[in-house]
């Protein structure tokens, strides 16, 4: 359901939560028993900087949403450009302030985070791969986000590195959703530039790395039990779905309905591994 408040629905409360999430999940898999007030601050600059974020997007994608997406805020007429402007920065540059209660390095990714997606709304989104290699990247550093906020990052490196892959994926399947916007207004998506199967296949490949990957923390005795049988039935079963799915019906009506079950498959695998170190 779409949230009654404009500003609500151009943040994306659901993403919000995610990114904190992960923030926070990073930390525990860092150190399960030492976590404080710098944890829960480490999810308020990710939520404000993702929040910033997802309006920027809106602001510089608000011509292509009159053909995608033209019930979103801007396109519709809900919230002026501007107004979205100023929420954005406003939102991104409380989160950086807030970091360097953090310290340096807590500072130093909140500020190459929120860099990093402003110069994907403004260029690197419709550009060849790079859009979807800076959205998976960022996506990774929020679980070295909440090793940083704990002072053990490395332990943080495992769940980033299925994040990366998993929200490699996901964009690819989100930019063929969006192939004849994205095509209309001349963005270089990889889509756009190899057609929607092709890079449906491309974003198989590496759904099928993250597959292979997923086993590894388990087998070499970093993970428990719990964390193998709920990522392969929870993340890797659907992830499996997407791909032959996505291949059977490449329409932009169904891989809206795969992109969100992805969205959904989020939770799960933040699940698991919580259940890797704590079960």
């Amino acid at each position: 359901m779409r949230p009654t408040n404009p500003y609500l629905e151009l943040i994306r409360p659901l993403n919000v939560v995610i990114a904190a999430l992960s923030v926070f999940v990073g930390a525990l898999v860092s150190a399960p028993l030492r976590w404080d007030f710098r944890v829960l601050l480490a999810c308020l600059v990710a939520a404000l900087i993702t929040g910033g974020a997802n309006v920027l997007n809106d602001v510089f994608d608000v011509d292509i949403d009159r053909v995608n997406k033209p019930r979103r805020p801007l396109p519709s007429g809900r919230v002026h450009r501007d107004q979205a402007t100023v929420f954005s920065v406003a939102l991104m540059v409380l989160g950086v302030a807030i970091s360097p209660f953090l310290g340096l390095w807590a500072f130093f990714i909140a500020l190459l985070a929120a860099s990093l997606m402003i110069l994907y709304s403004a260029r690197l989104k419709r550009a060849l791969l790079l859009g979807n290699l800076t959205v998976a990247l960022v996506a990774a550093l929020a679980f070295l986000y909440g090793g940083i906020a704990v002072r053990r990052p490395i332990e943080a490196l495992v769940p980033a590195g299925f994040a990366l892959l998993f929200h490699l994926g996901r964009e690819m399947i989100k930019d063929a959703q969006d192939y004849e916007g994205d095509q209309a207004m001349g963005a270089r998506t990889l889509p756009a530039v190899i057609g929607v199967p092709r890079a449906i296949r491309w974003a198989g490949l590496v759904f099928s790395l993250l597959i292979l990957a997923s086993p590894v923390p388990f087998l070499v005795g970093h993970y428990s039990l719990a964390y193998l049988i709920v990522v392969v039935l929870g993340v890797d079963f659907p992830v499996l779905y997407v791909i032959f799915s996505s291949n059977r019906n490449p329409s932009s009506r169904h891989l809206g309905r795969l992109s969100f079950l992805l969205k959904l498959d989020m939770w799960v695998g933040l699940v698991a591994i919580l259940l890797g170190v704590w079960a």
